[in-house]
């Protein structure tokens, strides 16, 4: 029996011709998506669910599909998809990650231009027949400073583009290398430094807890007065009450928004602010966009239900049915230790080698390597995954390696995940016991055991007696209950490393306490 697609929201005909010509039953019901009622009944009669963002894809909608194989998004946000449901019912969610780039690029470079010349306002006075032309005196954008807050593949298209308009590009990415940086003919700098020499500032980032309110009065404060400052990534990186604030004083002279903290934005603070120009998140609303992420998601989803092969999806690896038993706790294990070491990592990254040891080192490493990226990025870049990794790892200057052993010196198999930066190397590695779980078992060189648990706490101290108890004391202080306890060290007195399982979220208060402890060179809490 042909697999079956039912398409709940508007897509292109093409689409819908592709999963027809890949033999896939299709029923194209574009208004479905919106009857929450109509979706959970006849959801149960399909395959696959091919959406957009109108289509919520809930807990409950997942249940009510016992045939349900694969969600596909023509787009890249899944926040209208309930993702750890779809992953505990063994459901693929798909998305189309880079198919409205040039689109969301060129739309902030459009209201760059419409805030520097005042656009908008001139034609609403225009068209009022008032010719107001003393009134809507600009600035030029050549030789201006742009400031781009997150260079990846939306933030280095809109970096080339200001080039070729002769203005000079700041970006901050933390992934940003020098030699990217360079390929691309951008001055990679700080923050502090990008708020205080920027003219416009455009960001391009993920929302994440790293990077929410990322703008707020402190940061609006360091820039120059007369800043004009583009918006088009997501709501949520900038607090709005503080641009207002900043606007309202002259401080910040324009504000261009695609994207607002709650959208629909049907009523806004900011709205007939004369020095603001807004527009209901068109980013990827042009015709070029909607059709490549439409005909993608198509030829997706088609190739899954039909061959098995997937690509760019958010909760499932690209492994093969044959190798998955073996592979699977290692791509676990893989993405860990990429975990572990990208929330320990606060600077740039130029490169990241992958050390396969033993019989790991004959398996696929291209899909362990995925997965160490995926690890290794998530922190600040929430929406990446096995297959954006690499390119998103590329974009960045990210030097990637993989060695291979063929003989681990105590394990059957061992992984070595290095991270290198300008400051330092650091290594971290662990292997795959019998029971399938993954484990630490060296961290910066020094020999050690240690489970991942959900949410950890990891010290680096000076080996002197005390530490230990004071260390202890503080979580029983705090409430924090222990759940293991992992030590290791070079040697007597020497470089010492404390890693500990507790239940629980570690209070601010405590992780400081901890650090400030004598022998505490660092202190951090750590979630997987």
């Amino acid at each position: 029996m042909a697999p079956r697609v039912l398409i709940s929201d508007k897509l292109s005909p093409t689409a819908v011709q592709i999963f027809r010509d890949r033999g896939v039953e299709v029923d194209y019901q574009p208004d479905l998506g919106k009857d929450k009622d109509k979706l959970l009944e006849v959801i149960g009669n399909y395959d696959g669910l091919a959406i957009r963002s109108a289509t919520k894809v809930t807990e409950k909608v997942i249940a009510a599909a016992p045939r349900l194989k694969v969600i596909g998004r023509a787009g890249i946000g899944v926040d209208n998809v309930d993702v750890p449901a779809a992953t505990a019912k063994g459901v693929i969610v798909m998305n189309t990650p880079f198919g409205n780039s040039i689109t969301t690029a060129e739309h902030a470079i459009a209201m760059m231009f419409a805030l520097a010349r005042q656009i908008p306002e001139a034609n609403a006075s225009t068209h009022a027949g008032k010719w107001e032309k003393n009134r809507f005196m600009g600035v030029e954008l050549t030789s201006k400073t742009l400031g781009v807050i997150g260079c990846g593949n939306i933030g280095s298209i809109v970096a080339e583009r200001a080039i070729g308009l002769r203005m000079h590009v700041v970006a901050y990415d933390p992934f940003l290398s020098q030699e990217r940086a360079l390929d691309l003919g951008v001055e990679k700098v700080e923050l502090d430094e990008l708020f205080r020499r920027a003219d416009f500032i455009t960001l391009h980032t993920p929302l994440t807890e790293k990077t929410r309110n990322i703008i707020d009065i402190s940061a609006l404060l360091k820039m120059k007065k007369g800043v004009r400052i583009i918006n088009c990534a997501r709501g949520g990186l900038i607090v709005e009450a503080d641009l207002k604030a900043a606007l309202d004083s002259g401080h910040v002279a324009g504000v261009a928004l695609d994207v607002f903290e709650v959208e629909p934005a049907t009523e806004h603070p900011l709205f007939n602010h004369p020095n603001v120009v807004a527009t209901p998140h068109l980013g990827a609303s042009t015709t070029e966009a909607q059709e490549n992420v439409a005909l993608q998601v198509a030829e997706q989803m088609a190739d899954y239900l039909v061959k098995g092969a997937v690509q760019n999806a958010l909760n499932m690896p690209s492994i093969t049915a044959e190798e998955a038993p073996r592979l699977v706790p290692f791509v676990k294990l893989a993405e860990l230790l990429g975990s572990f070491a990208g929330q320990l990592t606060e600077t740039g990254i130029k490169g990241i080698r992958i050390e396969y040891e033993g019989e790991v080192a004959d398996m696929n490493t291209r899909a362990l390597t995925a997965a160490a990226l995926t690890g290794v990025l998530r922190p600040l870049l929430q929406t990446v995954n096995m297959v954006s990794a690499p390119v998103m790892a590329k974009e960045r200057g990210i030097q990637v390696s993989e060695v291979r052993r063929d003989d681990a010196e105590n394990y059957e198999s061992l992984i070595r995940l290095v991270v290198v930066t300008d400051r330092q190397e650091r290594g971290v590695a662990g292997t795959v016991f019998a029971d399938g779980r993954p484990r630490i078992v060296e961290i910066k060189g020094i020999k050690m055991e240690a489970e991942f648990g959900k949410s950890m706490i990891y010290v680096t101290n000076e080996d002197k007696p005390g530490f230990i108890g004071r260390f202890a004391g503080l979580l029983g202080d705090a409430g924090v209950n222990i759940a293991t306890f992992a030590l290791g060290r070079h040697a007597q007195g020497a470089d010492a490393i404390c890693l500990v399982e507790v239940d629980g979220d570690v209070p601010a208060a405590v992780l400081s306490a901890i650090a400030d402890i004598p022998a505490v060179r660092q202190a951090k809490a750590l979630t997987f």
